[in-house]
């Protein structure tokens, strides 16, 4: 934490001071300076270009290195003003000392004073004998357009109320000295970064030092004089994003503002317009699948930034079309697993936990992979078999290493427990999270009764953007509380136009996170609703009730049931996977359903009910009596006999041959 200062305090301390102080957020600096970049490049005869070039403080406008360096500085940028701690699943909260007071002596060292004391979020005072430059050059940021904390101007040894900050002079070789940003000695009484090159790389060194000398500066002991750190104990990051509700549209509006103007370095989104608040979202384009597939590789680069390639690259697992491939910066990369750690925290997991991982990889899909990576993080031992466990595999685990938790996809997990729990009666998994499809109430039934499970969760995720929600342990069914810092989840009708909380529609993501291939308002083709909820977890907000997919609707006799009605009325079947395929030929409709179970059933018994459940799926219809325009079939499978997909686990659950 440098040289910040650390305090405790309690949850009502931490809603009241959210509540009465505006905050200020780093990411809107980083785009002042962006701003203020692109003028220099752009339009070097531009009044901001000569003002700045007029100093000689051209070479420190480097907006993407400043936040690289803030990222470092708050362990998490985009998590901003909260930092979560792995070990103990709380945060710690970053706040302004208040009013910082510079003393202009050198014009490099006062801008990068500037700089970082507005992006920890401090009023600003420069005392100088050059007031008309200052204040010249905060218009011109502030030109910009986005919120950028107070700053004001005083004469040289005027009295001010503030906190002095000195900001060091960088103190490289005389050889190496860079008119105003570097010197080639220290003043008397003020502290030095000192900077080193290697042999022979000299002038590379003083080519860099100005570009990097904010992220440097980030990484000095000096910045921690410009903000303070509350440890706020016993608080997790979900309970100080629910508590911070008054603040939350306009953090919500600063990571949006951040993302779309990052956007636009993509040749696709070149041409959206800027936004300022949380309600401009709504006016953007709908980002639909189409377009992702054209845009994105193997097809095209037009959904990639340019950017320094660093990260890693995951596929889709196609399901529903052909692969698609996803590319995280490392920045998203890193943001990603800053979110799943207090994420898997909410779904159960606590330190100590032994962790049996089978979710799925290989061929570039990331189940695997991500989840690896962010149980490495954590407190936790883990075990990933992926795909490939047995049941033996389990047995082994839950008696030589008490393996006590299981993690993977309900279409390869359920089957491999029953066969586990046949060769060990005994067999007890204390914790199953979940993810990739429902889970059947009869399975979390059998789960808790026969396993002696205690916590049964989901996550619900996007192949292209990660989580979407997931379930604490006081949410069941298909609710599950939002992740709107990382992924911001629209419910929107067929036109893309929102629709009120409570109104179930088509879900848009706008992943806030992740800079290289942006989502912004991507129709994932999922289903839900959206309520306001009180949850007895502690965290209060909007929760999605997943519906499902949105291409799960059965239509045949001219009218339509949806997939997951045909699976909650086979609930009582003990029903766990089903798949429904439709097939037109001579005139007759034919829906086949199929089911898997671990019990044996009565296809004639679960046709008989579907039809008198389901007027739709029945024999009646409106035709002339001598014809038979629709058929009903029902075949039943054991568990884990109906076609998985190689890739991602999952069964294709609406199979409409008459589309293909």
């Amino acid at each position: 934490m440098n040289a910040a200062r650390t305090e405790h305090t309690d949850r009502a301390e931490h809603t009241d001071r959210a509540e009465n102080v505006t905050r200020f957020h780093p990411t809107d600096l980083v785009l002042a300076v962006r701003y203020v970049e692109r003028q220099l490049t752009e339009r070097p005869g531009s009044a901001a270009a000569e003002l700045i070039g007029s100093a000689g403080l051209a070479g420190l406008w480097d907006s993407a290195e400043l936040a690289e360096g803030l990222d470092e500085l708050f362990d998490g940028l985009a998590q901003y003003p909260w930092h979560h701690l792995v070990d103990s699943d709380e945060v710690v909260e970053y706040a302004p000392v208040g009013t910082v007071v510079l003393d202009d002596l050198r014009p490099g060292n006062t801008l990068r004073g500037l700089l970082l004391a507005w992006a920890t979020g401090n009023e600003v005072v420069i005392r100088t004998v050059r007031e008309p430059f200052w204040a010249a050059l905060v218009e011109e940021m502030r030109a910009a357009g986005v919120p950028l904390p107070p700053a004001r101007t005083a004469p040289r040894g005027a009295a001010v109320d503030g906190r002095p900050v000195t900001v060091p002079d960088l103190l490289v070789p005389a050889d190496l000295a860079d008119g105003i940003v570097t010197t080639a000695a220290a003043r008397p009484g003020v502290p030095a970064l000192r900077v080193r090159a290697g042999a022979g790389r000299g002038t590379e060194a003083a080519a860099r030092l100005a570009a990097g000398a904010l992220r440097l500066d980030c990484r000095s002991a000096w910045v921690g004089d410009l903000y303070r750190c509350d440890y706020l104990m016993g608080t997790r990051l979900a309970d100080a994003r629910s508590a911070d509700a008054a603040q939350e549209d306009e953090r919500l509006a600063a990571k949006l503002r951040y993302l779309v103007e990052l956007a636009r370095r993509a040749p696709y989104y070149r041409e959206l317009p800027p936004i300022a608040e949380r309600a401009d979202l709504a006016e953007l384009p709908v980002l639909e699948k189409a377009d992702l597939e054209r845009n994105s590789l193997p097809a095209s680069r037009g959904l990639s930034s340019g950017a320094r390639p660093s990260g890693e690259v995951l596929r889709s697992g196609a399901t529903t079309g052909a692969p698609r491939y996803i590319v995280y910066s490392r920045g998203d990369w890193n943001n990603m697993m800053r979110e799943a750690v207090p994420l898997f925290y909410a779904l159960g997991l606590r330190p100590g936990d032994r962790v049996i991982n089978s979710l799925f990889g290989g061929g570039l899909y990331g189940g695997l992979i991500t989840s690896a990576m962010e149980l490495s993080r954590m407190p936790v031992e883990a075990y990933s078999t992926a795909q490939m466990i047995t049941p033996d595999d389990v047995l082994m685990l839950t008696r030589s290493f008490d393996a006590n938790v299981i993690l993977g996809q309900p279409a390869l997990l359920l089957p491999v427990l029953r066969e586990a729990k046949l060769l060990d009666p005994g067999l007890r998994i204390q914790k199953v999270v979940y993810g990739g499809t429902p889970m059947q109430e009869s399975d979390k039934r059998w789960l808790r009764e026969e396993l002696g499970t205690e916590v049964i969760a989901s996550v619900l995720a996007a192949n292209d953007g990660a989580q979407l929600g997931y379930q604490c342990g006081e949410l069941g069914g298909t609710l599950h509380h939002l992740c709107e810092d990382y992924n911001l989840i629209e419910v929107v009708d067929e036109q893309g136009r929102p629709v009120p909380d409570g109104t179930a529609g088509e879900l848009l993501v706008t992943s806030m996170q992740k800079f290289e291939g942006p989502l912004i308002r991507y129709r994932i083709g999922d289903l839900g609703r959206i309520v306001r909820h009180a949850c007895g977890c502690g965290v209060t907000g909007r929760v999605l009730e997943y519906l499902g997919r949105s291409d799960g609707q059965i239509k045949v006799k001219g009218r339509t049931v949806l997939y997951g009605e045909i699976m909650a009325e086979l609930g009582r079947f003990r029903v766990s996977q089903l798949q429904v395929e439709i097939n037109s030929s001579d005139a007759r409709e034919t829906v086949t359903v199929r089911t898997e179970s671990p019990v044996p059933l009565d296809p004639q018994e679960v046709r008989a009910h579907l039809a008198a459940r389901f007027e739709v799926l029945s024999e009646y219809h409106s035709f002339d009596a001598s014809l038979t325009p629709f058929e009903l079939v029902v075949e039943c499978h054991a568990e884990g006999a109906l076609p998985r997909n190689a890739v991602s686990g999952k069964i294709k659950t609406v199979i409409d041959r008459r589309l293909t």
